[in-house]
């Protein structure tokens, strides 16, 4: 990809953020806006990881809003993955990140790329929450049950039983490339994602 074209592609969706709860929320819903849950400043990190880059990736199986099952196994040989790891729906950062991804969905595409979004909640919550933020393009898994299973076997799930707002990318062959386990608070940078991105699918 020209380094200008991505250049682009990140400030887009730099300003898609910036407008997510002012006039595209408006478009999408007011109700939407209004039932967003200002959880205020928490500490930034609250978990120890249990995986390293180079590690192969745990597995796991988890449901899909789509009624699918999905396997991390699924995608080996075949895809790069980013697991996407947020803490809890209907709140302000995860609300605004994953739309974030939709802008840069040919970056993971160029990438052989495919991004899996988890979280703690069950898949009723996810159903509405997703449903009222727009349509995403990647499968959007629930790791309610057992509670934070999946969050846990990779060393992100707080002692509030939410999970860490953490990055992961795992190439073909199933071993972990990055990591990012970031400030809960903060939305994580669309450039540093891409960049881990591109070099492990140059490898």
């Amino acid at each position: 990809m020209k380094k200008k074209r991505l250049v682009d592609l990140i400030l887009m969706a730099a300003v898609v953020s910036t407008l997510f709860f002012t006039s595209t929320a408006h478009a999408l819903s007011e109700a939407f806006k209004e039932n967003i849950y200002r959880v205020g400043a928490l500490k930034p990190i609250d978990s120890v990881l249990k995986v390293k880059v180079g590690d192969r990736a745990p597995d796991f199986t988890l449901p899909a809003i789509s009624g699918e099952k999905v396997s991390l196994s699924q995608y080996r040989g075949k895809k790069n993955v980013v697991l996407s790891f947020v803490p809890a729906a209907w709140t302000p950062v995860c609300s605004d990140q994953w739309p974030g991804y939709n802008i840069i969905k040919d970056i993971f595409d160029q990438n052989e790329a495919v991004l899996l979004g988890i979280t703690v909640d069950n898949i009723p919550t996810l159903f509405a929450w997703t449903n009222q933020m727009g349509k995403l393009w990647f499968p959007v898994l629930s790791d309610f049950w057992p509670h934070g299973a999946v969050a846990k076997k990779y060393g992100v799930l707080r002692s509030d039983g939410v999970s860490e707002r953490a990055l992961f990318i795992i190439d073909k062959k199933g071993i972990i490339r990055y990591i990012d386990v970031h400030d809960i608070n903060q939305r994580p940078a669309l450039e540093d994602l891409v960049t881990a991105l591109e070099k492990t699918n140059k490898r």
